[in-house]
């Protein structure tokens, strides 16, 4: 890699191997960093790399080392660090004052190539801006805003659209409004898109949808390397909680929660045990009529939902996970359900594919280049619940093939199988370096 002396990657979190070498809180959303990261760390990588990442105003402050009002420059190890402050809160909103921050970091890192980890956030425009060479300028796509806000109200009834509760007001974060940011990025996202001249993508649909904005840039397949948790252990079919379906995430419309309680409505005649267990943020959880007060207009329609199909106690919101906690409630699972009514490649499905547990998906976004239909997973049409129970169903049949085995013990296998090749972080960070090697020959070309 004599081209590529020096990579920058601009990160939408702090990696959490940094935030624990700072003792700072961090995000393990996305943790799937940490695998490339780690890998980076042990390697004597081909290039020396540099990471920045946004902080809150107030964390800024306690990080030690040089820079200016808003950005701070440290050493973790051997990869040169910069934190900025950027209001993580409001993503619609552009801050061109992060284009002088870029300005500075770029000035004191001096990389060879910028690799933008997602497109969402207003430092990734920043990014693109203050460096001004698409030539060298890389993308991660992680998902596709300006689709994400075609389809966010996600088969909701228009009374339920429409509602606004005092927490909404308050805060100006109705369904619809909702909505109008993932817009609003998403027109910032072209934007980004247009910028560069090199994208990596995992699936059809974000190479498609990447090439309807910028069908000049260049397009280099590269799948994800997981957690590192996720790559020991395996599911089993005696040790999970029969009839327990487990969801990542619930707490906006395009998660579809919505979906999998009315699918498990239909469901609970015949499975009266059934239990969901949702994870992340709790958007219908309250003590009082202060803390209802607080909650969303797609809370209280969940609340609504859970009570009128009977479901109060079949549900359990666990709260926030971190890795370990998620890999012990895949486990214990008998089933993870994706319900999404569009995703690019969640890295959920990935986790659970890793660990062998099976998965029912919304045949949406590029979800179906991650599930081959009844090898290792099952698909239904987004928002179809009559087809999300069928699939469920299917499942929990215990009835035995020749090999001894039933339908969710073959989908296991076949799941972790598969997510050992695509999930594979050798072959993914050889990946990387061919792509970094590629964009140098192209750009000295």
């Amino acid at each position: 890699m004599k081209e590529m002396k020096k990579v920058l990657w601009v990160c939408n979190i702090m990696i959490p191997a940094i935030g624990r070498e700072l003792k700072l809180p961090y995000s393990n959303r996305e943790g799937w960093l940490s695998g490339i990261f780690e890998r980076v760390q042990k390697e004597d990588a081909p290039f020396r790399l540099g990471v920045c990442f946004p902080v809150g105003g107030e964390a800024l402050g306690e990080v030690q080392g040089k820079g200016t009002e808003r950005v701070r420059s440290f050493t973790v190890g051997n990869t040169c660090c910069y934190a900025f402050a950027e209001d993580l809160g409001r993503p619609e909103v552009y801050d061109e004052g992060l284009e002088k921050d870029f300005a500075w970091i770029l000035e004191d890192f001096k990389p060879d190539l910028v690799h933008i980890f997602g497109t969402e956030f207003p430092h990734a425009l920043a990014a693109v801006r203050a460096f001004g060479n698409p030539g060298r300028t890389l993308v991660g796509i992680q998902g596709l805003c300006g689709e994400i806000a075609e389809v966010y109200m996600a088969g909701l009834p228009g009374q339920v659209q429409k509602k606004v509760t005092f927490r909404d007001l308050v805060r100006r974060d109705s369904i619809r409004q909702q909505q109008e940011k993932f817009r609003c990025r998403g027109e910032r996202e072209k934007k980004v898109i247009l910028g560069c001249g090199n994208i990596t993508g995992r699936t059809r649909f974000d190479r498609e949808g990447t090439a309807k904005i910028n069908p000049e840039a260049r397009y280099y397949p590269m799948n994800e390397t997981l957690r590192g948790e996720f790559y020991q252990g395996k599911w089993e079919l005696e040790k999970c909680l029969e009839h327990s379906i487990f969801l990542a995430q619930g707490d906006y419309p395009l998660k579809g929660m919505h979906f999998v309680l009315a699918a498990a409505a239909l469901l609970l005649p015949e499975y009266p045990d059934l239990k969901l267990y949702v994870a992340g943020n709790s958007i219908v959880e309250h003590h009082s009529l202060k803390e209802k007060l607080k909650l969303s207009a797609y809370g209280k329609y969940l609340l609504k939902l859970m009570k009128r199909k009977h479901l109060e106690e079949h549900v359990v919101m666990t709260g926030k996970l971190d890795a370990g906690e998620m890999k012990e409630r895949f486990l214990k699972s008998s089933v993870f359900v994706c319900a999404s009514v569009l995703e690019n490649s969640p890295n959920t499905v990935g986790e659970a594919q890793l660990l062998g547990v099976p998965v029912a998906a919304s045949r949406a976004g590029g979800i179906p280049d991650m599930i081959a239909e009844g090898e290792d997973g099952l698909l239904f049409p987004p928002g179809d619940v009559g087809q999300m129970a069928e699939k469920i169903k299917l499942l929990w049949d215990r009835r035995r093939d020749e090999s001894g085995c039933c339908l969710a013990q073959r989908i296991s296998e076949g799941a972790r199988r598969r997510a050992r090749l695509v999930h594979d972080g050798e072959k993914n960070y050889l990946r990387l370096l061919e792509i970094y090697d590629a964009i140098g020959e192209e750009a000295k070309g």
